[in-house]
């Protein structure tokens, strides 16, 4: 770290401090001993979602939570569980450690989570990610929810 008065990259840390994603590290030069501040943030991988058409797009966090948040719309869901669903869903596609991610990862991830908030909202998500052909394709789904065990407006078990 060099000292933004004089070069120097000699100084101590006089003061840490976690702010938001990163942290703050407040210093002194050891040489013309003023203090500067500076700032340390994990830096992220850049990951990339590969579409079915084999496009390639960078993650975005907001897309999946719009998308999310689409399937739970009217029902009885806090927008503070479709933000933690996210963030499990985005902390799990880091820790794949690769850079590219087919986008059918993220769909089920979505969908497993979503299984076990609201069925209906499952049952949205799954009609748009599956691209359900018809009406007897989305009846079979829904009776595998029922088979399980579960009504479409309740969590599904197991």
């Amino acid at each position: 770290m060099r000292c933004p008065f004089c070069g120097s990259t000699e100084s101590r840390v006089v003061d840490t401090r976690e702010v938001g994603d990163g942290i703050r590290r407040r210093r002194e030069c050891l040489t013309c001993e003023q203090r500067f501040t500076t700032y340390e943030r994990i830096a992220k991988v850049n990951l990339l979602v590969v579409k079915r058409d084999g496009r390639r797009e960078a993650f975005d966090r907001q897309k999946l939570f719009d998308g999310i948040w689409r399937a739970c719309a009217k029902r009885p869901i806090a927008s503070e569980d479709v933000e933690n669903m996210v963030g499990e869903i985005e902390a799990a596609l880091y820790s794949l450690g690769q850079n590219e991610v087919p986008s059918r990862t993220v769909g089920e991830m979505v969908m497993e989570r979503l299984q076990g908030l609201d069925g209906v909202a499952y049952v949205r998500f799954a009609s748009v990610y599956r691209s359900f052909a018809d009406l007897e394709t989305l009846k079979r789904e829904v009776d595998q929810m029922l088979d399980r065990g579960t009504t479409p407006g309740q969590p599904l078990a197991g």
